[in-house]
């Protein structure tokens, strides 16, 4: 299991959470934690986010859940379709 460490904390490893560091199950829990009251309210992984505009957090990060996409290129085309230009 991955350790709930913070990046930089004195004396701790940073654990890498790319796919190919990772099973699918720290993946699913990199993905809840990261984004557990992300939006201001302490909620329960609800995936009320597509109330807000942004989809359901599960389809969204469903190809680096399955082990097919990175978090950050799911955060960079997701950023690149609400870029007007």
């Amino acid at each position: 299991m991955l350790n709930t460490v913070k990046a930089g904390e004195e004396g701790m490893p940073v654990q890498s959470i790319l796919i190919k560091d990772t099973t699918r199950e720290e993946r699913e829990m990199i993905v809840r934690r990261a984004l557990w009251g992300a939006c201001g309210i302490d909620c329960e992984f609800c995936s009320g986010c597509d109330n807000r505009g942004g989809g359901r957090t599960e389809t969204i990060y469903q190809d680096y859940i399955d082990g097919k996409r990175e978090i950050r290129e799911i955060n960079e085309q997701f950023r690149a379709s609400l870029v007007r230009g």
